[in-house]
């Protein structure tokens, strides 16, 4: 799928919604407060009518896209952009490319698309798992990692052939790096790998993993072991670091954990065909995101 594929396919709000039908209910429309199946009305605004509780709404009802006044294709075209675009798409581009008339637009735009881009059954990691920390943002006065100050911490867990998964967390404490693992790693995963940061060892031996933990010790210059490495991960913090410094620019810690989530999302379908039908897919079922509650 490419930018004439959706011009081509998406011209009209009317094929932007037949998809989003097919999309939202495979099975044919139903009411989404009752759950039983409606009759669409003769309307421009290809509308939906439950006799059951008496509701009227449209497809766009209860998604992302909801009390948006954008054309459903430019609604396409960005989603495809920020599907597309390996290292991120600032707002700024999104407005200059599709012409929208503000940057507040695009910006909310662009959120209500990273919004749906979530894991909707999140598994567990197995196999070899690879654990580390990042720091990025604030200043550096000479310093490097934790050294620097104001710096947001941003913790990576990827399967080796598998799913990579990025968190804004407050800290690096064993209680935290805890939490990640009980939440995030399978209890039958074959090795957990970190480097020798010292609060691994009891967040790792208190998750239960104590025998399958090996560190590679990075402070004695040591960066692989035979198969004991973090090389991996951190080839997915360089993407990260590449997009908040060559694209995004500047981001707020308050919203870090959103462009966390899009670059996992679209890395972990990266040699998917489907990845902007997928996506649509999760638009349609997310719930909403309102201008007062994203800047809250």
């Amino acid at each position: 799928m490419n930018l004439v594929d959706i011009n081509t396919m998406f011209s009209t709000d009317e094929r932007c919604r037949e998809m989003l039908v097919r999309l939202r209910w495979p099975a044919g429309p139903e009411c989404p407060r009752c759950k039983m199946p409606v009759v669409k009305l003769e309307t421009d605004k290809q509308l939906f009518y439950c006799k059951q509780c008496d509701y009227q709404f449209s497809v766009t009802a209860g998604t992302v896209f909801n009390d948006s006044h954008l054309p459903l294709n430019k609604w396409f075209l960005a989603t495809l952009l920020l599907c597309e675009a390996k290292k991120g798409m600032s707002a700024c581009q999104i407005q200059r490319t599709l012409g929208i008339g503000s940057y507040k637009t695009a910006w909310y735009l662009c959120h209500r698309i990273r919004h749906a881009m979530v894991e909707s059954q999140k598994t567990y990691l197995a196999g070899k798992v690879e654990m580390d920390e990042t720091y990025v943002g604030g200043f550096h006065h000479g310093k490097a990692g934790r050294g620097s100050e104001n710096k947001e911490v941003v913790i990576g867990i990827r399967q080796r052939g598998g799913d990579l998964r990025f968190f804004h967390a407050s800290d690096v404490k064993s209680g935290t790096l805890e939490k990640y693992i009980r939440e995030n790693i399978s209890e039958d995963v074959e090795l957990l790998l970190t480097d020798d940061l010292f609060q691994y060892r009891g967040a790792v031996r208190r998750a239960g993993h104590g025998p399958k933990h090996r560190r590679i010790k990075h402070k004695l210059g040591i960066y692989v072991q035979g198969d004991v490495h973090t090389n991996t991960v951190e080839s997915a913090f360089s993407l990260l670091k590449r997009g908040i410094i060559g694209t995004w620019h500047k981001i707020s810690a308050k919203h870090l954990q959103a462009y966390c989530t899009e670059m996992a999302f679209r890395f972990n379908r990266r040699e998917s065909s489907h990845l902007f039908i997928d996506t649509l897919r999760h638009m349609v079922t997310a719930s909403v995101l309102t201008f007062e509650r994203l800047t809250a």
